[in-house]
């Protein structure tokens, strides 16, 4: 598999996002710079420029007209996808880590950091009451005192959100009352990544404790785990096969001095279902995995046509695109692409 290799931040990746349609690529990095690009060439179409501080999480509603951001600035911005336009600035006592719109994009979500003496808050706007943004008072903000939100996703139908702890709980605070709906306390460290499917009825959560683990989203039922040799940094599922992606690798700390080998920096796919789930759930199966020189940080899975899934991941201020086919539900077929490297 060679990748389109992309290149438009000076640092470390935090998160990369596709719009509903996959043709474009957000990404963000601990630099101050949210990229967009063409997913299909790996063009580079602008960036939306105004975070002073590493920006930590990225995402944009159901039709691609609004882009939302965290970032380490303690604010979050929503802008105009098209124009780049800044058309919000919500201020925070501390570092928005996670943001997401709810499927109608009328719904925005963040959490705060736990830092600098204020506790970890999840807020939630409607961008359809003005005086919400005028004044930088949500609907709903709900308090979690005892340990932060690190990672963050939407429900089905927007009526709650679901989130990863870092102590490894996750957590459905209802979007209209702010309670906590169900809880699971499967992962025995922290969080890095919760991803859901497509059809949102399911969702991965990628941990510390070196293991990836699928659930049902309503009901919070673990379903599978997927074990690794390594802390787990990100976890996506296929949109159309019954796959799923794990990347992760070791500290940023140890990268220098740790060979790719024993570092163990690949991209690892392993079957979501196989005949033996049943008996035994928490087996899982290596399909194939490519090696990368650095820890991977974030993973997200496309559809380009009926046949063809690509994902990307991305370490060290680049963003590598890996295309490859799946004809079966049991085999990864010979990747069609070919590498371009772009200095942009």
């Amino acid at each position: 598999m060679k990748p389109i290799l992309l290149q438009g931040h000076e640092r470390s990746i935090t998160q990369i996002k596709y719009n509903r349609e996959g043709d474009l690529l957000f990404s963000v990095a601990k630099d101050t710079v949210t990229n967009v690009w063409y997913s299909v060439n790996g063009e580079r179409l602008g960036t939306y420029n105004g975070h002073t501080g590493a920006v930590w999480c990225v995402d944009c509603d159901w039709d691609t007209k609004n882009v939302l951001t965290g970032s380490a600035d303690n604010s979050c911005r929503l802008w105009d996808c098209e124009t780049g336009k800044q058309l919000a600035l919500l201020n925070t006592n501390s570092a928005v880590r996670t943001c997401g719109f709810d499927f109608s994009g009328n719904i925005i979500m963040f959490s705060t950091d736990k830092q600098m003496g204020y506790q970890c808050y999840l807020n939630f706007f409607d961008l359809r009451d003005p005086q919400q943004i005028d004044d930088n008072q949500p609907y709903l903000s709900v308090p979690c005192s005892d340990h932060k939100i690190t990672s963050a996703v939407w429900g089905p139908l927007g009526e709650f959100v679901i989130a990863g702890h870092e102590n490894g709980e996750i957590n459905q605070f209802s979007a209209k009352s702010g309670e906590v709906l169900k809880k699971a306390k499967e992962h025995s460290r922290q969080i890095n990544d919760i991803q859901p499917s497509v059809d949102l009825t399911i969702f991965i959560s990628a941990s510390k404790d070196n293991t990836a683990k699928l659930f049902d989203s309503t009901s919070l039922d673990h379903i599978k785990t997927f074990k690794t040799e390594r802390p787990v940094n990100s976890a996506a599922i296929s949109p159309i096969m019954d796959h799923v992606v794990m990347g992760g690798g070791q500290e940023a700390m140890e990268v220098t001095t740790t060979s790719t080998r024993i570092g163990k920096f690949e991209a690892r796919y392993a079957k979501m279902w196989q005949f033996a789930s049943l008996l035994n759930p928490t087996a899982s199966t290596n399909i194939t995995q490519s090696s990368l020189e650095e820890g991977i940080t974030n993973s997200a899975f496309t559809t380009s046509s009926p046949h063809l899934s690509s994902f990307k991941f991305s370490c060290k201020g680049w963003v590598p695109v890996i295309e490859f086919n799946l004809f079966t539900s049991h085999r990864l077929l010979q990747n069609k692409g070919r590498e371009v490297r772009r200095g942009l």
